[in-house]
């Protein structure tokens, strides 16, 4: 083979480990704590292709592991699960929060907390009024109001997707419920600084389904995954919220 043909072929290997790259970082930030073997079978990979993929990420400080115990119990060890670094947070999309920090600090100077929390509303409300169109549209039933949801906070960047639950409760009746976890935060570090982000977003939340919900974790707070406890039986046309925030991942926000 010609010195041309190998550098022409080295460039095309280069390219497809980029992009299966590029895939199994996806599959992480939307899916973390996720799994080597469930990211080789979503993309069709042996798991020795993708942990090869995984190391090189979890080198770059991109990713990272979280160790994970089973929900089953038991004195196992715990399992190997990968969650995006904040690095790589900070890689996807974080570089303008230098200047909002800024200009949050200048309203907090100028106005104090109540003009904080006023810009921040404004901008949840702004987010609102996108989102209520398309949850309305989805009709009346509370798990397809809250697939239009996922759809449209993924749209906007935060690698949103659900679980649902059906865990017995009392005289054996069912009670089905999802949780709503979002796998990047574009706001992550002001939101840690300002928590008005997380408990009017988690509001907006509530009323776009029409049921009380539970914030369980946030990345703000420490979390890898923001996750957000949603009941699939309409209990209330006027729902309030209810926040428990840990600075780790809950069950349902991984494979």
């Amino acid at each position: 083979m010609s010195s041309q043909a190998t550098e022409h072929a080295t460039s095309v290997r280069a390219d497809h480990d980029e992009t299966t790259r590029s895939r199994v970082l996806s599959l992480v930030l939307a899916h973390g704590p996720v799994s080597a073997a469930q990211i080789a079978k979503d993309l069709g990979l042996t798991p020795a292709a993708v942990r090869r993929h995984l190391d090189a990420l979890e080198a770059e400080q991109v990713i990272e592991v979280s160790l994970v115990r089973s929900t089953q119990g038991g004195a196992g060890r715990p399992a190997r699960r990968y969650v995006v670094a904040a690095e790589g947070h900070d890689l996807l999309g974080n570089d303008y929060l230098t200047l909002v920090r800024k200009a949050m600090h200048t309203l907090e100077e100028t106005g104090g907390e109540e003009l904080v929390h006023d810009f921040v509303a404004e901008r949840i409300q702004e987010m609102s009024e996108r989102y209520r169109p398309v949850i309305n549209a989805a009709g009346p039933d509370v798990e397809d109001r809250l697939n239009a949801l996922t759809a449209e906070m993924s749209r906007d960047g935060f690698a949103a997707s659900h679980t649902v639950v059906t865990p017995r409760g009392p005289k054996g009746v069912s009670m089905r419920s999802a949780q709503l976890c979002q796998g990047h935060c574009p706001v992550r570090e002001i939101a840690a600084e300002y928590p008005d982000f997380c408990e009017l977003e988690t509001s907006m939340i509530a009323q776009l389904l029409g049921v009380d919900v539970r914030r369980l974790s946030t990345m703000a707070a420490g979390a890898h995954v923001c996750t957000t406890h949603v009941p699939l039986q309409r209990r209330s046309t006027a729902p309030t919220t209810h926040t428990n925030q840990q600075p780790h991942d809950k069950e349902g926000c991984h494979d």
